[in-house]
């Protein structure tokens, strides 16, 4: 895989400048809607992925839930890029545990079945299915992991942070968080030799 590509889920990235994004950052600060989507597309591909593993077929509620937070505070957001996607990522986090804590607290409740054959499913082309397969497959390899192991090799990993932004996002040191991401990935290195 290339420097465009994304080692873990074999899925290709838009190449974005690191300069393009450090200007986009004080522009979206000052309301430029332009500069906002740059950053949004920046980062909301590896944070729905992070969400995913959290929060499974939520991923996308939670992440709007974030994403709104995210746009009313940016003004208030001081740092560069790298700090932007930690704090984006620190936002996203809180939002899923509160979206857990609310799942543990609703009670489910299920319709009748015949319904269920009415709803149409969403319209996936060939290539997104194929796609989307890569990603859900290492996806749920990581999931197999603890959860200080799996949202290490995600924020690490697919988000993109270093150690000691994912260290503030999860509230932990750096070294526990460098050790954590070390044994996630070993970890998943053996479920990849010996599959099952």
């Amino acid at each position: 895989m290339d420097a465009s590509g994304d080692v873990l889920t074999g899925e290709r990235r838009p190449l974005t400048d690191a300069a393009d994004l450090a200007a986009a950052l004080p522009e979206a600060q000052r309301g430029g809607e332009d500069a906002f989507r740059v950053l949004y597309r920046s980062v909301h591909p590896a944070l729905l992925r992070y969400l995913r593993v959290l929060v499974g077929e939520d991923a996308e509620d939670v992440a709007s839930e974030a994403w709104l937070q995210i746009v009313r505070d940016l003004a208030s957001f001081r740092g560069e890029v790298d700090g932007f996607r930690g704090w984006a990522t620190t936002i996203a986090r809180h939002r899923a545990m509160d979206h857990l804590r609310r799942q543990r607290r609703r009670p489910v409740v299920a319709g009748p079945v015949e319904e269920l054959a009415e709803l149409s499913g969403p319209e996936n082309t060939a290539e997104s299915a194929v796609d989307a397969v890569a990603t859900d497959a290492a996806l749920v390899l990581v999931a197999r992991l603890s959860r200080d192991q799996a949202e290490a090799v995600l924020l690490r990993v697919v988000v993109g942070l270093d150690v000691k932004t994912a260290a503030r996002v999860l509230g932990k040191r750096p070294g526990a968080v460098r050790t954590a991401a070390y044994r996630g990935l070993r970890k998943l290195a053996e479920y990849l030799e010996h599959p099952g």
